[in-house]
């Protein structure tokens, strides 16, 4: 079996240009990184600002294993399935981190027959938008202690600053650091942090920014610290907004790509799905759904987390709403879900899971059955995708097919994209077309007007089955401070773990009987939400003993080899 990386370089690749005007977009929209990638110009959402919407589609998952479900193979697989059913179609995703492409993770272009190409520059640095959002962020992390240098105009309270530095690689030893030393010159000595740039809060603007101008707005808004009389303050403040706008102005811009089978993909901003909202841009959705029949876009994680705050952050800002939901399952995470045994990211799947478990698997069930309750709060309708592997058997997925429409989903579909492309997706996508069809009551889990404890009550008890909230008293004077300076409104981004349900990565299944600690809470003002701390969140992630870049190199002709 040839690696993702093989099939990717061994494939057709049409120059961009053709993509494009295939798509309904003009050839001087276009901003040529190379022949296989461009930027497109806003300016295409006013010259299609009267053509109406497309369907839009939502991907998300079961709680995933640590080696993922296939979120993006299903996401690019069943959008080649409905090109093959005659339907114009656009893919939306995220641009992946280097973090995890060099980590353990690897690539994020899909997989098999279902993948995003070229293959190399989407998982490396691509048109330079990851590199842009590091550059505006560190400039105000440099502005900040300058202007404490320089006479401290702003009376900055050094010791309430939460804006970090980032940088785009995984890097543990960065975590916690000192800056300014070795004398005066360099600055005043104080302990500070790096974030991967995908946690960046600059990076969630991006990704919910609905024009330029509302970029600078929300650049502006960015609260890094308070004064010494606890006053908030902002880059507005700072005065760095309008610079980093202007570095900005170029990665606002959706990236165009293409599918193995030609069908064109937006690629657009990268935020992580536990501190931010892990979804691609608004921006980029806008335009896909005016050149299309069908969006069809991925959520991080699973449905308790990427696409809970797909609904309830990115929706709220959009303006948009979804038309169906595909909720990813594998049967051997559900089997995992079952009780059957850990699976450990780096290390190959214990053959346990490879056997058939009746037994396991529909106690595994439970937490699918929780995720399709999880989409039916917000009134979409949802189809299960039941990403086959060779060795699930016909009564395992019979079993899942069963339990899937028992609790509410339209139906299970095998996704064999992985293997076949397009052709492995036809009745997955049919049943998408037919559940996009359907009367949609689409709904926020809570309004604006509810105060802050109400908003993360409503998520914890709803969505993860807590039986209420406990609050420690860091959380409970955030909340305080917050409804004070005018921030109530905000929607709330969980930030938890994605391995459970629950707040305890080892809680499988359908945790009960818990209560959600909220240890802090967190404000990310320009992004437009308050991220509530569910047990320790890292924001930047660290290489294991074995990374993925020590397999990546050139081979005797300059190509890149070992890329997933």
């Amino acid at each position: 079996m040839r690696s993702d990386l093989e099939i990717a370089q061994s494939a057709e690749i049409k120059p961009i240009k053709d993509i494009a005007l295939a798509a309904g977009l003009m050839e001087d929209e276009l901003e040529h990184y190379g022949r296989y990638m461009a930027k497109v110009d806003l300016s295409a959402l006013d010259r299609l600002a009267d053509r109406p919407n497309g369907k839009y589609i939502d991907v998300t998952a079961i709680t995933p294993t640590p080696l993922g479900e296939g979120k993006t193979t299903t996401t690019v697989g069943v959008s080649q399935s409905l090109a093959r059913l005659g339907k114009r179609v656009v893919t939306c995703i995220r641009q992946p981190s280097m973090g995890p492409t060099f980590g353990i993770k690897g690539g994020a272009a899909g997989g098999g027959y279902s993948q995003v190409i070229p293959m190399e520059q989407f998982n490396l640095h691509m048109t330079g938008d990851i590199h842009a959002v590091s550059v505006a962020h560190n400039l105000m992390a440099a502005a900040i202690d300058a202007s404490i240098l320089h006479k401290n105009p702003l009376d900055i309270n050094p010791f309430s600053i939460t804006w970090s530095r980032v940088v785009d690689v995984n890097d543990r030893a960065l975590r916690k650091i000192v800056i300014g030393l070795g004398g005066k010159a360099n600055g005043y000595p104080r302990e500070s942090s790096y974030d991967i740039t995908v946690a960046s809060e600059v990076m969630a603007i991006l990704a919910l920014t609905t024009d330029l101008f509302d970029l600078r707005a929300r650049l502006g808004r960015i609260v890094f610290a308070t004064d010494t009389n606890g006053k908030p303050l902002t880059a507005e403040d700072l005065g760095v907004a309008g610079a980093m706008t202007v570095l900005l102005k170029e990665a606002i811009k959706p990236n165009l790509f293409q599918t193995l089978e030609h069908t064109p993909v937006f690629v657009h901003a990268g935020p992580f799905a536990n501190i931010a909202h892990g979804n691609s841009s608004i921006l980029a959705d806008r335009l896909a759904l005016k050149l299309s029949e069908y969006t069809v876009t991925e959520s991080g994680f699973g449905a308790d987390c990427g696409m809970e705050k797909f609904m309830d952050i990115k929706c709220r800002y959009s303006g948009l709403k979804p038309d169906a939901v595909i909720l990813v399952a594998t049967i051997r995470a559900l089997k995992m879900h079952g009780g059957l045994g850990k699976v450990i990211a780096g290390k190959p799947l214990p053959q346990a899971f490879k056997e058939e478990n009746l037994e396991a698997l529909d106690k595994g069930c439970a937490n699918m059955a929780r995720q399709i309750e999880n989409v039916r709060l917000f009134g979409v309708p949802v189809v299960v995708a039941i990403n086959h592997f060779p060795t699930d058997t016909d009564r395992e997925v019979e079993l899942v097919r069963q339990r899937a429409v028992e609790a509410g989903a339209e139906g299970a579909y095998l996704s064999q994209v992985w293997a076949q492309g397009g052709d492995g997706g036809v009745e997955l996508a049919a049943a998408v077309i037919a559940a996009a069809e359907k009367p949609n009551d689409f709904r926020f889990l809570y309004q604006d007007d509810m105060s802050i404890k109400e908003k993360i009550e409503t998520v914890a008890t709803n969505v993860y089955g807590a039986d209420g909230v406990d609050y420690e008293l860091a959380a409970e004077r955030k909340i305080a401070q917050y409804t004070e300076w005018g921030y109530g409104n905000l929607p709330v981004c969980m930030a938890k773990t994605h391995l459970s349900l629950s707040h305890i990565a080892a809680w499988k299944g359908v945790p009960t009987g818990f209560r959600l600690p909220v240890r802090d809470v967190r404000a990310s003002v320009g992004a437009g939400f308050l991220y509530p701390l569910c047990g320790p969140v890292l924001t930047m992630p660290g290489l294991g003993s074995n990374p993925a870049f020590k397999g990546v190199d050139i081979d005797e002709t300059g190509r890149t080899i070992g890329l997933f």
